[in-house]
């Protein structure tokens, strides 16, 4: 895979409308403050009304632990700008496996697996696409699709600033390769901790007698 830090504007591509922009205008800034960031804000009518609340961290993990804090950090800022009038069940969440793709960044790191997009205009005479990440960069991307129809383009450039929707597939390759970047996040989260917990020694200190 590419490397994330080649997209220095990692602004979220995909955004909220309605209630879901003012929702997520009102958390964001929270979550960044715990040194994560906002994936997406829906509400819902499930189980009556669910405003759901996609986060990670930016190394893409997302423990129990920081979907509670998250939950801790966010709920009395939403209780006091109030922005949904009716009573609702507040959902925190990682964004899955089979996640939505709202940065650059994401496009990047999961260059290579299938994934569905959506398209805000007519692209080789589609919106909607269904096929592997390739050729990432600055403005856009391709899709080479899996199910090609006779006569169609197999690969469409999808410019960002045209992408309305887009999530991974669910697939075997995805599931090891999301397990593998997870564990490796582990490791080093696992690791930056271990150091900071270690003493270190004076150098003026002298021998123990």
């Amino acid at each position: 895979m590419t490397d994330e830090t080649a997209m220095p504007n990692d602004d979220r591509l995909v955004t909220e409308t309605g209630v879901d922009a003012r929702i997520a205008e009102i958390v964001e800034p929270v979550i960044k403050a715990l040194d994560m960031r906002l994936v997406r804000v829906r509400l819902s009518g499930q189980n009556g009304l669910t405003l759901q609340i996609m986060a990670e961290r930016n190394d893409g993990t997302m423990s129990v632990e920081d979907c509670e804090a998250v939950s801790r950090a966010i709920s009395p800022v939403l209780d006091v700008e109030d922005p949904v009038e009716k009573a609702y069940h507040l959902e925190i969440s990682s964004p899955g496996i089979d996640r939505p793709l709202v940065r650059k960044s994401d496009f990047v790191r999961w260059e290579g697996h299938l994934a569905r997009c959506d398209a805000s205009v007519l692209i080789n005479g589609r919106k909607r696409f269904r096929g592997y990440i390739r050729d990432v960069t600055e403005t856009g991307f391709s899709v080479e699709r899996d199910q090609p129809a006779y006569g169609e383009e197999n690969v469409a450039v999808i410019p960002f600033s045209a992408l309305a929707e887009a999530k991974l597939v669910l697939t075997d390759d995805l599931i090891r390769e999301s397990l593998r970047a997870d564990k490796a996040a582990k490791a080093a989260q696992a690791a930056n901790e271990n150091d900071a917990g270690e003493i270190p020694e004076d150098p003026e200190a002298g021998d123990p007698a």
